[in-house]
């Protein structure tokens, strides 16, 4: 049985793992993402050695996903709205000092929609389109049973289109992208505003609060809907995907988002396009990045030999 880990980085953890060949878990475990990057590498070499020593049998390679946009021929992280360290960052021969086994390296949200395509909901799909909604929005786009990465490896960051000319200024540089419409600093945003005060509070605490019956709390998801809905909407008009799989933190509001954002869809996609979609909630949680990663370093060391 071949062993292969994945790493998954996120602004608040890293999540990683070992995995064997059909995508089971055999180990996993977080920790917080330090604040500088040479922290990180620190945090890495300490992870790795300690995998190493657990895993007698050896490890056969290695994926890592990274947030931002990541290029496949400079092999460094170009700009990452939600991680400014890895900006523009010599990643590859760093790691290469740490990790002795082969390893590639890939955009975080890209791994997600991997790990869901191999072992989670959209396992069996030809083509997905798969959201991850937290402190960002992460996307990743199968096509033809493939991960679609773009000429450069840009590809797929669905997060950064315009749903909201009018909206505000984003991470990435530009306005009114669906991550700030409908992250969870942008829900808690919406909370209060539409209470006309400021509460130092967590998007979980308004998912509580709607289910509660607090009719502020449940406009701020519906809003936050609407303009998910209107990027599904261009999504599905665009490719026509089999499957939309959403998931991230956000998505424990379940239909407090779910729904207003699949009516909104419905009214924006073409009937037959629309119809032609299954819009579900992804199954992997917080383990479909690692999960992803790893398989995607099982694929590429299948297809280096």
């Amino acid at each position: 049985m071949s062993v292969f880990a994945g790493f998954d980085l996120g602004g608040t953890q890293l999540k990683y793992g070992l995995v064997d060949s059909h995508g089971k878990i055999l180990r996993e475990q977080k920790a917080a993402t330090p604040e500088t990057i040479e922290g990180l590498l620190r945090l890495l070499k300490n992870i790795w050695e300690d995998l190493e020593r657990r895993e007698k049998k050896g490890i056969k390679a290695a994926g890592f996903g990274f947030p931002g946009i990541y290029s496949l021929k400079k092999r460094r992280v170009l700009q990452s709205p939600n991680y400014k360290e890895l900006d523009n960052f010599d990643l590859h021969p760093s790691l290469s000092r740490l990790i002795k086994v082969p390893f590639w390296i890939n955009n975080d949200a890209n791994m997600a929609a991997f790990g869901e395509f191999k072992c989670g909901a959209g396992k069996g799909a030809q083509s997905l389109v798969f959201l991850t909604i937290g402190t960002g929005v992460g996307s990743g786009i199968i096509l033809d049973a493939n991960l679609w990465m773009g000429k450069c490896g840009y590809g797929g960051e669905l997060g950064h289109m315009i749903v909201n000319p009018e909206g505000e200024r984003c991470n990435c540089g530009s306005r009114g992208c669906l991550e700030t419409e409908v992250s969870a600093s942008r829900i808690v945003k919406k909370y209060n505003a539409l209470r006309k005060t400021k509460v130092n509070i967590t998007s979980e605490e308004v998912f509580l609060r709607a289910k509660k019956g607090d009719e502020d709390a449940r406009q701020a998801f519906a809003q936050a809907g609407y303009y998910l809905g209107i990027g599904l909407g261009t999504v599905i008009n665009f490719l026509n995907p089999e499957k939309i799989l959403i998931g991230g933190a956000v998505m424990a509001a379940g239909d407090l988002l779910l729904r207003p954002a699949i009516e909104e869809a419905q009214k924006r996609a073409f009937k037959a396009s629309f119809e032609c979609c299954q819009i579900e909630k992804a199954t992997l949680g917080n383990k479909a990045g690692f999960i992803g990663a790893a398989m995607w370093a099982k694929e590429q060391a299948k297809r280096a030999r």
